[in-house]
């Protein structure tokens, strides 16, 4: 079995005349947290929506489990058990908080049919899912949202779970909350790559970590290797975790 769960090799990707994405090399490693970091504008969330179909990639190739995915859209990736978490989060706000979650478990045509004991898992995760269980999506805080979000992602297990900036504008306290999950969706197995800003977010959670600037990426290696070296923290991200 291939170590790496997902691979990108040389991939470029254009939108509209702009060229953002210039020969990204990337590695997933099966059943770890890849950690994809750096400046605002480097290219992290174009190599996630390339990952998953949404832009093309004009040149490269991306590896999902030994299968080729470069030229696939998105339901079809989707349907080799990736879920997308995107940075807006993509809640559905005029449907109930259940109704979003139902619309991710393809499994389940009514919400009897979900899966009992992973919701209850779940909702052990983020307690603000059960409680407002009724309530529409669009009357929840951004930090219920994001717990809604990555809820949804997981009501039924991934084999890999892509996750743009879950932290964004949370309260530290909810941070806490979201970084214990994520830390639990590890032990059970779930491979995740996730773009983050939040250095001591990337710090507690990152097995390996890859570091992009200007459309590519200039940095691959252990996260832990990363966060014990001030100089190149600060020659790859201009500060110092």
């Amino acid at each position: 079995m291939n170590a790496n769960l997902l691979t990108l090799e040389g991939v470029h990707t254009h939108i509209g005349a702009y060229h953002i994405l210039h020969g990204v090399d990337l590695a997933v490693a099966r059943g770890q947290l890849t950690m994809l970091l750096g400046r605002n504008g480097a290219g992290k969330t174009t190599t996630l929506r390339t990952i998953m179909g949404l832009w093309q990639a004009s040149k490269g190739h991306i590896t999902f489990d030994n299968k080729d995915i470069t030229a696939s859209d998105t339901p079809q990736i989707a349907e080799l058990n990736i879920a997308y978490v995107p940075e807006n989060m993509g809640i559905f706000s005029d449907l109930t908080v259940k109704e979003n979650m139902l619309l991710a478990a393809r499994k389940a045509s009514r919400a009897s049919q979900m899966d009992e004991a992973r919701l209850k898992w779940i909702f052990s995760l983020f307690p603000a899912v059960e409680k407002f269980w009724n309530h529409p999506a669009g009357k929840l805080s951004g930090g219920q949202k994001q717990m809604l979000a990555v809820a949804r992602a997981i009501v039924e297990p991934r084999e890999l779970l892509i996750v743009d900036e879950p932290s964004k504008g949370l309260a530290p306290a909810i941070i806490n909350n979201m970084i214990d999950a994520f830390a639990q969706l590890k032990a059970t197995g779930t491979t995740i790559l996730l773009v983050e800003q939040n250095i001591n977010f990337a710090k507690r959670l990152g097995d390996r970590v890859a570091v992009m600037d200007n459309g590519r990426v200039v940095h691959a290696g252990s996260m832990q290797a990363l966060a014990e070296d001030e100089d190149l923290q600060k020659s790859l991200l201009g500060l110092a975790i």
